[in-house]
């Protein structure tokens, strides 16, 4: 039997007292959530740099209840997840680098078919699209698909696949450990006494890219940033909040730029964001529920396998820069949004900062709508100030980084009647569209680069493992798949006169970098941006791409329970 890991976290109360800063204010109105009730990766995050999932289908209920409830143990809390981090934090900080604590983290969910195997009130759930299913939903993605509706090229989930009832997920820094868990999971599979009633399906390995692409992903750029913050407390402490509170100048962000959500966005059985509020200070709602009453402290898990073609890509970056004179970081910069460190082009406009990317105070303190205040330097080539961008130069409308998180744009769903309200009433709704990635990639790393593409000699499948959790797949994932990033006219904003002069009417285009267009089996897709002229002023450049370049390849809907709903209900 291979030997088990142990966890080496202590629960937060007694590490609160050592990191609280005496300047955090209380925050009595938030809630104090039950993080030894929910699984670890869903507020904590398992921030690891090996990960591997593994999905099961269940073949006998009975038997394969009889072995969750042996697993259940090894499943990791919010509250481990949460102290260890911490913890890590804190010796990497005095010691000056990593590795000096370590864990290995496992944490489990289940799709709509598989919790039908397990309990009669499955049907209770609410979620539509968790219902259906991943693979049942891909036309209205725009994913590639047949004559019938049935995902093309899928390897995992997909109707021809195998039944995918659960993934588990394991991940670790070591990648002897990792190796360890996931073994010991698999020999209790097979070994299990009578049967565990479980058969594995797929199963992959993710892993942070080697420096120097640390924190990137295949294309090149940072990767994981603009987190939400989420308002609730770990501890009956006033000050023992989840997100610190790091901006001095508002109460109700983390860090500098990013606003504070109530916690019902991402975990049942807690206050949600009142869509219909004025402003983001008064946007408390009423508690979010799943439907079963046992669903409360779990979270909807999207995943995704998104394979990407790194020398297309590079070879787009390349060909585009040299038609307009520029350089294809630049370009890429325009299409995502930042610079490959992280830095935000509103911010730097004309080239890469890295001391900004690497500034987690300052690379998300930007807004999109309005002008910026004047500055007698000028804003070409120096970083500016938290600044916004009306008029998408620095930022285009397009832009992966816009497309997903509009900030303040005016996008569908603001319905003031005033340019004010409709503006708050905007970056009140965009805070239900968010979303918590908890991505990694996978397969090796290309030998392309955007100045000297290559294209590997045979076929190298690498990607990313989309992860993201959410209280509504209809209204936080998909929304923003279907009606921003695949949405040619997604804001607002733009259609009130700041389209590309010379251009009237026209689309902006979908987000180039996961935008997906399918009419008619045409994967063409079409996207403007403005680049500055050499006299000061901006051109209208209007860019084709001729196929994908990230290409869905699997996926699922999931529900991640709580650890009493797998002891009393899932596994009795």
């Amino acid at each position: 039997m291979t030997q088990q890991i142990i966890r080496e976290a202590p629960t937060p109360p007694p590490l609160a007292g050592q990191l609280l800063s005496k300047m955090r204010p209380p925050t009595p109105d938030e809630p104090v959530l039950r993080v030894n009730n929910i699984q670890g990766n869903i507020l904590g995050g398992f921030n690891k740099d090996l990960q591997t999932l593994l999905f099961l289908e269940i073949e006998n209920a009975c038997a394969f209840k009889q072995w969750l409830k042996t697993q259940i143990q090894f499943i990791a809390t919010a509250s481990e997840v949460i102290a260890f981090n911490r913890i890590f934090k804190a010796t990497r900080k005095r010691r000056g680098r990593e590795g000096s604590v370590k864990a290995t983290w496992v944490n489990v969910a289940f799709s709509f078919e598989g919790l039908k195997k397990l309990t009669n009130d499955a049907d209770a759930f609410t979620d539509e699209a968790f219902k259906s299913g991943l693979a049942a939903r891909a036309a209205q993605l725009n994913d590639p698909v047949d004559k019938d509706g049935k995902p093309i090229g899928w390897v995992v989930g997909g109707p021809d696949n195998g039944k995918v009832d659960v993934v588990f997920i394991v991940a670790s820094d070591e990648h002897s450990d990792l190796q360890a868990e996931v073994a010991r999971i698999v020999e209790s599979i097979v070994t299990f006494p009578k049967g565990s009633g479980a058969k594995i399906t797929f199963i992959e390995e993710g892993a942070t890219l080697p420096p120097p692409l640390s924190g990137h992903e295949h294309f090149g750029n940072l990767d994981g940033l603009s987190q939400p913050g989420i308002r609730g407390r770990v501890s009956d402490d006033p000050k023992d909040v989840l997100t610190p509170r790091e901006n001095p100048e508002d109460p109700n962000q983390g860090k500098p730029g990013q606003d504070l959500l109530w916690s019902g966005e991402f975990v049942f059985g807690y206050e949600g964001q009142d869509g219909s509020a004025k402003t983001l200070d008064d946007s408390k709602g009423e508690v979010v529920s799943a439907g079963p009453s046992w669903a409360d402290d779990g979270s909807y898990l999207v995943f995704r396998r998104l394979r990407q073609d790194v020398f297309k890509f590079h070879e787009f970056l390349k060909d585009t820069a040299e038609d307009l004179d520029t350089n294809p970081r630049k370009v890429s910069a325009k299409l995502v949004g930042r610079w490959p460190s992280g830095a935000p082009t509103v911010r730097t406009p004309e080239k890469d900062n890295p001391s900004l990317g690497d500034d987690e105070l300052a690379n998300n303190d930007f807004e999109f709508n309005g002008e910026d205040a004047p500055d007698e330097k000028g804003f070409k080539n120096d970083v500016v100030p938290p600044s916004k961008d009306a008029t998408g130069i620095r930022c285009p409308f397009i832009a992966h980084t816009r497309k997903t998180y509009p900030r303040n744009d005016k996008t569908p769903g603001g319905t003031g009647e005033t340019e004010q309200e409709i503006i708050d009433t905007s970056e009140v709704t965009t805070q239900k569209r968010r979303l918590l990635r908890r991505g990694i990639p996978y397969g090796p790393v290309s030998p392309s680069t955007p100045d000297n593409p290559q294209q590997d000699p045979n076929f190298v499948d690498r990607g990313l493992h989309f992860l993201a959790y959410q209280t509504s797949i209809v209204d936080q994932f998909e929304f923003v798949t279907r009606f921003w990033v695949n949405n040619a006219n997604f804001s607002d904003t733009a259609a009130e006169g700041h389209q590309c002069e010379g251009i009237p009417e026209i689309p902006l285009g979908h987000d180039p970098i996961i935008g997906q267009s399918n009419e008619g089996g045409d994967r063409t897709r079409t996207f403007f941006i403005r680049l500055e002229d050499k006299q000061g002023g901006s051109q209208c450049k209007k860019l084709t791409a001729p196929e994908d370049w990230v290409i869905p390849t699997g996926g699922g809907y999931f529900f991640a329970p709580s650890i009493s709903a797998l002891g009393k209900v899932l596994s009795s």
